[in-house]
């Protein structure tokens, strides 16, 4: 397996990753889960993506009791997963601090984790100003609950809009 630098970052990430979109929780248990995901560690696969809509959650919870049951040092592996659809309340989706904070606890509970290595928006919220939303990200890396932050089907131009916030607001430009 290859590895290759995420982003402008320094975390190495496989090349291949496996994510647990339509599987867990859906179609496969703990047990296939840890099949199919030792499967991945035995060929060099590090990077692990959820979200927290997979499944309606569940998909975190299988994600995570399967690492755990499989006993991998979790300094071996990269977790990210994904913030935007968490509930049906109008407060329990998109991109405002209050879901990005109790969305990612949420997802941390679910996966029975300290931290994830990267977390997403995963989609753009055209309801939250940008600076929000950039803010908000970079308090979860302030709190230990992610290493750096990313986005999910942004187009370049939103992009470059949030890149340019943190630029103007002296935020840390790898969280960006």
């Amino acid at each position: 397996m290859q590895y290759k630098n995420l982003g402008r970052s320094g975390l190495k990430v496989s090349q291949l990753s496996f994510g647990a979109w339509v599987s867990f929780g859906n179609q496969l248990d703990v047990k296939e889960a840890k099949s199919l995901l030792q499967c991945c560690r035995d060929h060099g696969v590090n990077f692990f993506d959820n979200a927290e809509v997979y499944a309606n959650g569940r998909a975190e919870e299988i994600m995570g009791q399967a690492i755990r049951e499989l006993g991998w040092k979790r300094s071996d592996i990269v977790v990210s997963t994904k913030i935007f659809w968490g509930g049906s309340g109008p407060n329990d989706k998109g991109l405002s601090r209050k879901h990005i904070v109790e969305g990612t606890k949420a997802s941390l509970k679910r996966l029975d984790m300290d931290y994830v290595d990267v977390i997403y928006c995963h989609r753009p919220d055209t309801f939250t100003p940008v600076e929000e939303t950039v803010r908000a990200m970079n308090h979860v890396i302030d709190k230990g609950w992610a290493f750096y932050w990313g986005t999910s089907e942004w187009s370049a131009q939103q992009i470059t809009e949030a890149w340019g916030y943190c630029r103007e607001a002296g935020l840390d430009g790898t969280n960006c």
